[in-house]
């Protein structure tokens, strides 16, 4: 029988750390932080207005991410049967339960911000998404997001049916 390696701790290996960037604007914060929120949402089944309420409480992000966040935030939770059955549809190889949660967040908030609310261009929501993909998710996922918002930004049916003006009277911008 083989004898088995001795491990000695202090043989270490350098490990490569990668920082993610830091986001490029007010919104792209208020996509990370609401990202975090419906993980926790989704995963631990938490009410929505209380995560959302602790994150802001914690973070103390200035009133424009505050603003925004809560808007991606509540309109996801609101539209939310709408946002699954779309990527339900264009991820038919992936049970809306096998998808991961991060990646599932990923996907409802480049759903709502093109789609349903239609503030944010088809191009900027989609490349926001697949940066939120390489920043919190697994190695396919960004991969993986692209695939999915791109078919869902196809088809101009669906978007239709998705698409519900906000009335706000905000610039649309990233």
């Amino acid at each position: 029988m083989a004898a088995l390696p001795v491990f000695d701790p202090e043989e270490v290996v350098q490990v490569e750390q990668i920082e993610p960037s830091p986001p490029a604007n007010e919104r792209s914060l208020a996509r990370r932080v609401a990202v975090q929120v419906l993980y926790e949402v989704d995963a631990a089944q938490h009410h929505t207005d209380t995560v959302l309420t602790r994150h802001i409480v914690e973070r103390e992000p200035p009133r424009q991410v505050v603003r925004y966040l809560r808007k991606l935030v509540e309109g996801i939770a609101e539209h939310r049967p709408a946002i699954d059955a779309s990527i339900v549809k264009y991820a038919p190889d992936f049970p809306l339960e096998q998808i991961a949660f991060v990646d599932r967040a990923i996907l409802c908030i480049g759903i709502y911000e093109f789609a349903i609310s239609g503030r944010v261009p088809v191009s900027v929501a989609i490349n926001e998404a697949v940066e939120l993909a390489k920043h919190f998710g697994a190695e396919g996922s960004a991969a993986f997001v692209n695939g999915v918002l791109g078919a869902v930004a196809d088809d101009p049916a669906l978007l239709n049916l998705l698409h519900q003006p906000t009335g706000d009277d905000e610039d649309d911008e990233t």
